[in-house]
């Protein structure tokens, strides 16, 4: 094979392990989890590696000496505060300019590599996103690093699988793997980072699947302490006994979280129309974006980068009612500018240090009222993982957070309680978290990481199948009878001149004596509006059944071009789909590959 040939082979082809590795891969369980291992360490390498290189550029660029993080500084100097972020917003958007006049694909994050990819993501697409999110946060972006490391991770994940050329399942897995040991190994939280893959990046819950989860999780906290990274995570002493009299408390500073979540999702899709209106250079927008950040950090530099520092600050006590309600209207503002300009990052890190100050307003409000029983510390957690749940979507893995910083399974129980009500308002008032809301705003559908893949594939053209019987529509009633008898066909297809569709007769109308002879047959046409057309996904073709009440409708060219093309029945539609959700729901359990690792499989 030349070079150039091989080249010119895509990725998953010219990096292939020996064949004898991706059979055992294949046929054992024992051997995918091997590969999780090696996911995991990959995955903290990333997190340490991304950690360093921004506080090493936060240092740098903001002057902070010691071990001092960014948000947790009382001061910098104004000229680098006004000067940094805008600067940095000009490199990145310079930067986003010149890739897209090279190679104008977007990266496909875990989320949608999941649901819509098989899993499949790409290396050099996710070093661009961590590139991105390296100089977003190191110029002091209002977000956290999660975006960049939790992406790379998850296609290091792909591209281990790929490499072992893995079943579709099990490439999703390894995607979990990457994403999950990422966020475990930036919190030393290997239950919250388990949690996260599960219901974020899988988008189900599998006994099959812990095992690989779990073990990638490790390694990456392992990888990480092995080179003495510092944990993001607080530490936090155990609070008083969760009772019954709190409930009402936390369930309304959990529906006060999902409300100003909600807000805040809002807030990110308006300020990216106000960007595009106004600023019609996108490649200068991250810049005026970081002018604002910039002007906001003038304030209180706790709004640059995620807040982890600035936690701290709040569990201390060191923020009065109306300190922390200005930084935290000025940190959501700056959230919303953040992103809305263009930098890069995700809000996970964010929504922690806005709901920790939520949750410090709450307590002050209840204690000026005399209303506050629980501890600031406890209103204090709870809002932040009421907040998390809210804007990520991740219920459990806020519970494992939690109780992974305290070690306090009464305060478990109320995170519990609140993340529930949380996640319960937002899907009831709004319907998506952060990354959902980001593929509606791009005209994705996709709701979870669930696979919906089958769902586009599985699509009219491939069920249709051609119509028994066609007949032009001025052929008489008396000639439609004597050419299909009864039995012969479902229904007739009425089409004009042109091969148009007009409407369909059913067999038994045809032939019953209520019509004239000599009538023509496109008088008893019925279904005119009701068709479908090849590009429909199964949910859309089974939805227009039921909205025909029609056993087989037309299929035609499309909504405009009403050419005739087949026909397909809802009893076969019907099938076909619930043969892929059978299929699928198996995949998700994991029964696939239990089977294929039984002691008595063939």
């Amino acid at each position: 094979m030349s070079l150039d040939d091989h080249r010119t082979k895509p990725a998953s082809q010219r990096f292939l392990a020996p064949l004898h590795l991706r059979a055992l891969v294949r046929r054992h369980e024992v051997w995918l989890v091997a590969l999780a291992v090696s996911v995991g360490a990959l995955a903290g390498l990333c997190v340490w590696l991304m950690t360093l290189t921004t506080r090493l550029a936060h240092k740098i660029l903001f002057n902070i000496s010691g071990s001092g993080r960014l948000s947790g500084v009382e001061h910098i100097m104004w000229w680098r505060v006004l000067i940094i972020p805008a600067l940095g917003g000009l490199v990145l958007g310079l930067y986003n300019r010149s890739r897209l006049q090279r190679r104008g694909a977007q990266p496909v994050d875990p989320i949608e590599a999941n649901a819509l990819h098989g899993g499949r993501m790409s290396v050099r697409d996710s070093c661009v996103v961590a590139f991105q999110t390296f100089l977003s946060n190191g110029c002091g972006a209002s977000l956290g690093l999660e975006a960049g490391f939790t992406q790379l991770a998850a296609a290091f994940g792909s591209r281990v699988g790929t490499a072992f050329r893995v079943r579709k399942e099990d490439l999703r897995i390894l995607v979990g793997c990457g994403a999950g040991a990422a966020i475990g190994a930036a919190f030393n939280a290997p239950m919250a980072g388990s949690f996260y893959a599960f219901e974020l990046i899988l988008g189900s819950y599998s006994l099959a699947n812990v095992a690989p989860i779990v073990v990638a999780t490790l390694s990456a906290i392992g990888m990480t302490h092995l080179l003495g990274y510092e944990t993001q995570l607080l530490t936090l002493p155990a609070f008083e006994t969760f009772e019954w009299q709190d409930v009402p408390p936390v369930i309304a500073l959990a529906i006060i979280c999902a409300l100003l979540g909600i807000v805040i999702m809002k807030g990110v899709a308006q300020a990216e129309l106000i960007f595009q209106k106004f600023v019609a250079k996108s490649w200068l927008r991250p810049m005026m974006g970081g002018i604002v950040v910039g002007c906001l950090a003038l304030y209180t530099p706790t709004v640059l980068s995620g807040g982890h520092a600035a936690m701290g600050l709040v569990y201390d006590g060191q923020f009065t009612l109306l300190v922390a309600a200005s930084f935290l209207l000025v940190k959501i503002i700056a959230s919303c500018i953040s992103i809305g300009a263009g930098f890069r990052g995700g809000l996970f890190f964010a929504s922690l240090y806005i709901g920790v100050l939520t949750g410090d307003i709450f307590h002050a409000i209840l204690r000026s009222l005399g209303a506050a029983h629980l501890s600031p510390q406890f209103a204090i957690t709870v809002g932040m993982a009421a907040m998390a749940t809210a804007i990520i979507g991740s219920p459990m893995a806020m519970v494992c957070l939690a109780l992974e910083m305290t070690g306090d399974f009464a305060l478990a129980i109320g995170v519990l309680l609140a993340n529930v009500m949380a996640m319960l308002t937002v899907r009831r008032l709004f319907g998506y978290s952060f990354a959902t809301w980001r593929f509606h705003l791009r005209g994705e559908t996709i709701r979870s990481a669930l696979d919906v893949s089958w769902m586009r594939r599985l699509n009219v053209k491939s069920m249709m199948r051609a119509p028994d019987a066609v007949m032009p529509c001025d052929t008489s009633i008396r000639q439609a009878r004597s050419s299909i008898p009864l039995g012969a066909a479902r229904g007739v297809v009425v089409v004009d001149a042109a091969q148009n569709y007009v409407g369909i007769v059913q067999l038994s109308d045809l032939h019953h004596d209520v019509h004239a002879a000599d009538e023509k047959i496109a008088s008893m046409t019925m279904l005119h509006q009701h068709f479908l057309t090849p590009t429909m996904n199964i949910q859309e073709a089974v939805h227009i059944f039921s909205l025909a009440e029609a056993d087989a409708l037309a299929v035609v060219a499309s909504c405009t071009d009403r050419r005739l093309l087949g026909i397909l029945t809802e009893k076969y539609a019907l099938r076909r789909y619930a043969e892929e959700l059978d299929r699928n729901r198996r995949e998700w359990a994991g029964e696939a590959r239990l089977r294929r690792d039984s002691p008595n499989a063939a």
